[in-house]
């Protein structure tokens, strides 16, 4: 493992991971890397969960605030929840733990779009940032940062905090050098420049780090894999809802909005979306490209076979199949792979300029297009918006997709009003479900709600939200977004006494 420390002052902060934890105390902020089960510190965390409990048992008041790019893992957000260990927790995450913390009021969450929180970290919005914790492929002679399978929030986190913990993962790729861009030229205003990004594929930046060594106050030595769970089979809706899309992308070539090879593809991290890349291994589509968040199984497949020909992200979302293919041939990949800060991968400026093919995940969408992505019945957190919010408002074409029913259709995801609003009607094109697919684009809300409830809901449900149109449209004086306000919850209000949205 020295070996992947070739900065001799950086040598000797070498530790065991109880040692680093045992240098943070009660109440610090710390920005950890780490973006969807990618490149997050493995050891440090579970060291601090074990020295949080036993403050705990003590009778000690002990908790962290934790900023990261995205998701992590259970050895981060869990082990830490698991310890009741985050007093507040931020920009996304999706580990049961850590939600049920949330959930319950253990832990606040602030909910933040992924293009924001560096920006807002940098600002000193929250206070000073005490520790940044990372992980590294290996530390240079110079003392800088190669990183691993994400980047994330990292930059500004090493940039802002007071400290520094570095987690030198021997699991990890050294071939993973050369794959990372990090541009040093994102300034807060009035000093940003122009993001020199004209295509998916060009590199504007360093393939490192650069720290001040002076702040590094311990390094520990790991070989742990990142962890990130397998992709579900690829199921019939799911097969579905991918046709509907790429057929609409078709269209769009036909009718001369779209290029024969479409435009940077930017899909969610889920079965869906690997549905929707499976199908486009299986067309005729070539040289196609991606600026997106994530590299998932399906990009890595497309590179192979030669349809994708540069994917920029900020982190992989790989199954742990194709995580170990990964750094078996990472040498060979980074050739078509960028990995950026997320700042730059979901910067709003980039996306809108190079015309991004948004495809995102929802929990519900209404009649009018609104979309809720984050909330169940309204209360209840899942995961966060994430970067929805970034690539939906500022993509050429947004899309939101989702089965037309869960839990054995006791819910509909088609609702008369949602329970809570993340992606308004003026931002979203397009919606699919295994139904059908709704062009929204030149529909005003009447409009809109015929061809959402006749395209995308259930049939179980079809005729409940025509009454309610109708019902709206007869009550409601104003006609330009009918609702009957007594009802407009109904759906909610039955699955929450019920169990079922189906309205007796």
């Amino acid at each position: 493992m020295t070996d992947r420390i070739a900065n001799a002052q950086l040598r000797g902060k070498v530790m065991s991971a109880d040692e680093a934890a045992a240098l943070i105390p009660a109440g610090a902020q710390i920005g950890f890397g780490g973006f969807t089960g990618s490149g997050y510190p493995k050891e440090l965390p579970q060291a601090l969960a074990a020295r949080i409990r036993a403050a705990h048992e003590a009778g000690e008041d002990f908790t962290v605030n934790a900023f990261t790019g995205a998701s992590t893992a259970p050895e981060l957000d869990g082990a830490l929840a698991d310890a009741n260990g985050i007093g507040l927790r931020t920009p996304y995450q999706s580990d049961p733990h850590m939600r049920a913390k949330i959930n319950d009021g253990t832990s606040y969450y602030i909910d933040t779009h992924l293009s924001h929180a560096a920006q807002v970290v940098a600002e000193g919005f929250y206070g000073k940032l005490d520790f940044a914790v990372v992980e590294a492929t290996r530390i240079t002679e110079e003392g800088n940062i190669i990183p691993t399978s994400s980047i994330g929030n990292n930059k500004t986190y090493l940039d802002c905090a007071e400290k520094i913990i570095i987690e030198v993962n021997s699991w990890q790729s050294l071939d993973l050098e050369g794959m990372h861009d990090v541009w040093n030229g994102y300034l807060t205003p009035p000093n940003r420049p122009i993001i020199p990004i004209v295509k998916p594929g060009n590199r504007i930046g360093d393939n490192f780090l650069t720290i001040d060594p002076n702040k590094v106050v311990a390094i520990i030595e790991t070989d742990d894999p990142d962890r990130n769970t397998p992709f579900k089979p690829i199921d019939d809706d799911s097969r579905a809802i991918a046709g509907y899309l790429l057929d609409f992308y078709d269209n769009e070539v036909k009718h001369g909005r779209l290029p024969k090879n479409l435009l940077p593809l930017q899909s969610g991290v889920g079965n869906i979306p690997n549905a929707v890349l499976d199908g486009l291994l299986n067309s005729d589509l070539e040289n196609l490209t991606s600026y997106t968040e994530v590299i998932q199984d399906g990009m890595v497949d497309l590179i192979d076979a030669g349809k994708l020909t540069v994917a920029s992200a900020t982190a992989f979302s790989l199954s742990p199949e194709y995580a170990h293919k990964m750094n078996d041939e990472a040498a060979r990949y980074r050739n078509s792979i960028i990995l950026r800060s997320q700042e730059i991968s979901n910067h709003p400026e980039v996306i809108r300029r190079l015309g991004v093919l948004s495809c995102n995940g929802m929990i519900e969408a209404d009649i009018y297009g609104n979309v809720n992505s984050t909330h169940v019945a309204g209360t209840r957190m899942m995961n966060g918006i994430g970067g929805s919010g970034d690539f939906t408002r500022n993509a050429y074409i947004s899309a939101f997709v989702s089965p037309s029913v869960a839990k054995d259709g006791a819910i509909s995801a088609i609702t008369p009003m949602v329970s809570h609003v993340d992606h308004t009607e003026h931002d979203v094109m397009v919606i699919i479900t295994e139904q059908g697919l709704a062009d929204l684009r030149g529909l005003a809300p009447r409009q809109r709600a015929k061809k959402i409830i006749e395209n995308c809901a259930h049939p179980d449900y079809k005729a409940q939200l025509t009454e309610y149109y109708e019902a709206a449209l007869k009550s409601s004086k104003a006609k330009h977004t009918p609702h009957d306000l007594a009802h407009s919850f109904d759906f909610h209000r039955s699955f929450l006494e019920n169990g079922t949205m189906k309205l007796s």
